[in-house]
């Protein structure tokens, strides 16, 4: 697997980088994978050469370690992850003048995706979480594979049935929400598209 980020104002040390290999690998996913932090990076980088960042390191940080830690059907996998990127800046990057805390602030905040007001955000706050959810408006086949792969982290961990139906209520729900990204770039880029594939999924086209 690659680990050159596309979006990199700080440079990283490479036992920093191997180790988040590892943890992105446990328990093995099909979707919250290093990958997915790989492409929310890419985003990132979209955003740089847009709108721009204000704390452009911190949220580096923040796209590497916002899924480190993730078992599917815990509610505190967000916490966790943000409480290993704390560890991991104080152990290797002591020196470089992160705030810590707005790592930590961004990697939590992932856990309320459509729960959220514009207001209720910062510019760097709303422009990450956008990135996160970018997937929602991938071209159809992407996000198809995307959906899949949820489900298939999920399989054994609920019933079918109940997976099927709380994954459906959470489309819903976002699909009802007057903004489903929170920064002005973010809507823009991604919100019609976004609701066209929530649509279709919800008719049940596959």
């Amino acid at each position: 697997m690659n680990l050159s980020p596309a979006f990199a104002p700080l440079q990283l040390p490479a036992p920093m980088l191997e180790q988040l290999r590892t943890q992105y690998a446990q328990p093995p996913r099909a979707y919250h994978h290093f990958g997915h932090a790989q492409a929310v990076l890419q985003h990132c980088a979209e955003v740089a050469a847009g709108p721009g960042w204000q704390q452009p390191a911190e949220v580096q940080l923040a796209a590497l370690y916002h899924d480190a830690v993730y078992v599917p059907g815990r509610s505190d996998n967000e916490a966790m992850s943000a409480e290993l990127a704390g560890r991991q800046i104080q152990r290797w990057l002591p020196a470089a003048g992160i705030d810590t805390g707005a790592v930590v602030r961004l990697i939590e905040l992932t856990a309320r995706h459509g729960a959220l007001l514009p207001e209720q955000v910062s510019a760097d706050q709303a422009l990450f979480l956008d990135c996160d959810m970018a997937i929602l408006a991938a071209p159809w086949p992407v996000f198809c594979a995307y959906d899949a792969a949820i489900a298939q982290e999920y399989r054994g961990v609920v019933p079918g049935w109940l997976f099927a139906w709380r994954r459906r209520a959470f489309l819903k729900a976002v699909l009802k929400r007057p903004r489903i990204y929170l920064s002005g770039w973010g809507h823009a880029r991604f919100d019609a598209a976004a609701r066209a594939n929530l649509a279709r999924r919800l008719r049940g086209e596959a």
